[in-house]
């Protein structure tokens, strides 16, 4: 058997789980993954079956030590990167999730955040939590869980009941779960469930107390890296340090190896993600934006960033897909695009669950507006791409205008940049070069260093950059008044989604 060492990532995405095994050059060597159910009960309610997650897990997690031909013994350390905001609430005694776990994509509590709001508005916990009142955070989600789920309150106020986002759920389950299981979370999840005091890194009792959720449901706050545990004596992972958690899209910027101020990464997923490094202070944005902790690497400072969320990006074209059967398989769309040279006048906006940075703008929905008779597949499959790359160009120019600092080239990730029409577009819209790393799944590699770094495989952030490696640079080449011209007539289609949503809409 080889000395040669590797780390598990366990990446627990929004629709699918994977494990992904690298080498000390930060090099892909299996990858397992599994799709889950996504349950959709009503409009705008979005779940997962947290049991299923678990069950993907263990699989993903012995497809790629088969893969790799390893076995845990040549396992340093494991780490862990989720989906952030998504909540689950479960019983400490018997495992058992009360409900599923509310995602971050749905829209239930929007309810909960108007009365929280009041009339001081929704960046009212703002200074004390960095983040303004929407239904994308988690804590308004264990709200109503406790507030709706029979018996749910009297449990959690008995001490039975734990909540966490779903690097919580898989890490409790790693370790042993009912038997001995550690409930514990890191900073960069933790500041994504409003309840938890940015600058100090620590549950806030008044935030607390307004979402009526007791303080013994939340688990632990740790760095992103440091050991929290082992793995269980009855799985796959026995006796292996679990070292790093890093919430997916902080995962990503520490894979991009954007460790100086200023530096910034946009993830290609689901969702679209932002971020900037602010270093050392955490800045609050009047543009939008959010405030949130880049990382914290074991007794180091920590390190913040301004983040930029867009709800549906490479969702709208699943969307697509699946729901209006346009291609078979989701890069098909790239083919469909280029069969036409421009949008032919249609511009898509994919308010789903409303509009999130810069506008935050629950009330919005879907619009496709500009539609003529010349308008067809390829037009519409063009929209979509561009959609992703104008609302990349929004959060770019509110960063722009937090951080006093333009933005030089943009680090980008994540399944989308595998296309090359919507890069290019990309680079055009933002006026930078775009900037694609060897390895694309930086989300995996963050969590990845982070676990590796605690257990003394990597010395540090310079182990990080030295092992990044660009793969390919998009140019802008459109001309400026094209370039402005289509970025008009996009703020001119957004506005059409407004205030949609009234006392006529069903949800």
């Amino acid at each position: 058997m080889s000395d040669e060492k590797f780390v598990l990532a366990i990446d627990e995405g929004t629709t699918s789980a994977r494990a992904i095994i690298f080498n000390h050059a930060g090099q892909i060597m299996a990858v397992g993954q599994q799709e889950f159910e996504q349950i959709f009960p009503r409009a705008g309610w979005v779940e997962h079956d947290p049991i299923e997650i678990w069950e993907a897990v263990r699989d993903v997690v012995g497809l790629a030590l088969t893969k790799a031909n390893i076995n845990r013994h040549q396992l340093a350390a494991a780490g862990i990167t989720n989906q952030r905001e998504t909540a689950v609430v479960w019983d400490k005694n018997t495992g058992e999730p009360v409900y599923n776990a509310i995602v971050w994509q749905d829209t239930r509590t929007q309810k909960i955040c108007n009365e929280l709001a009041g009339d001081k508005g929704a960046d009212r916990y703002k200074e004390i939590c960095g983040l303004g009142l929407s239904t994308y955070f988690s804590g308004p989600k264990v709200k109503w869980i406790l507030d709706n789920v029979e018996g749910a309150r009297a449990r959690a106020e008995a001490g039975d009941l734990l909540f966490g986002n779903m690097d919580t759920w898989v890490l409790w389950n790693l370790t042993g779960g009912i038997n001995g299981g550690v409930h514990i979370t890191d900073p960069t999840n933790a500041s994504r469930t409003m309840l938890m005091d940015v600058r100090k890194l620590q549950w806030d009792d008044s935030m607390c107390e307004v979402m009526g959720i007791p303080k013994s449901m939340l688990p632990e706050i740790k760095s992103s890296s440091e050991i929290y545990g082992y793995g269980r004596k009855n799985g796959l992972l026995i006796d292996t340090p679990i070292s790093g958690i890093l919430g997916d899209q902080q995962a990503a910027t520490f894979g991009q190896a954007c460790f100086q101020k200023g530096m910034a990464k946009n993830t290609y997923g689901t969702g679209c993600f932002m971020l900037m490094n602010t270093g050392e202070e955490a800045i609050f944005s009047e543009n939008g934006l959010l405030t949130t902790v880049c990382y914290k690497i074991g007794d180091q400072p920590t390190v913040y960033a301004l983040e930029g969320s867009i709800a549906v990006a490479g969702s709208l074209v699943q969307w697509l897909r699946d729901n209006l059967k346009m291609f078979e398989t989701a890069p098909q769309i790239e083919a469909l695009a280029n069969t036409v040279e421009d949008n032919g006048g249609a511009y898509f906006v994919p308010a789903f669950s409303g509009l999130f940075a810069p506008y935050w703008r629950p009330d919005a929905r879907g619009a496709l507006v500009g539609l003529t008779r010349y308008v067809n597949r390829g037009h519409i499959a063009r929209a979509v791409l561009e959609s992703t790359a104008f609302q990349t160009r929004e959060v770019l120019e509110a960063m722009n205008a937090d951080s006093g600092v333009p933005l030089t080239e943009l680090r980008v990730d994540g399944g989308m940049t595998a296309n090359e029409t919507l890069m290019q577009f990309q680079a055009d819209q933002v006026n930078v070069p775009v900037v694609r790393p060897v390895v694309a799944e930086t989300t995996a590699l963050g969590a990845d260093y982070a676990a590796g770094i605690a257990v003394g495989l990597w010395e540090g952030e310079n182990d990080v950059t030295d092992n990044w490696a660009e793969d390919k640079r998009w140019e802008p080449k459109m001309d400026k008044n094209e370039r402005e011209r289509l970025f008009r007539n996009w703020k001119k289609a957004v506005t059409k989604t407004f205030d949609w949503v009234d006392d006529d809409v069903k949800e």
